[in-house]
């Protein structure tokens, strides 16, 4: 009793631990860092450019009104 158990996932070939004991650890995420910060970055990357591509359609189309329905 009082004995802390790890934490454990179940992966499709077994068990892995999801206890790290450092950053670089963390940052590694097992062997699959660079899929899973690749993700994060894409990811990242395309909620910051959706803002930026609908203000440049919005002024376009605000222009085309403005200029009698011209593209």
């Amino acid at each position: 009793m009082g004995q802390r158990r790890r934490a454990r996932r179940t992966a499709g070939t077994g068990n892995v631990d999801v206890n790290w004991n450092s950053a670089g650890e963390f940052i590694a995420m097992g062997g699959y860092g660079l899929y899973v910060w690749g993700a994060y970055a894409v990811t990242v990357a395309c909620m910051a450019a959706e803002p930026v591509l609908v203000a440049l359609r919005h002024r376009a189309a605000q222009r085309a009104l403005s200029d009698g329905g011209r593209p």
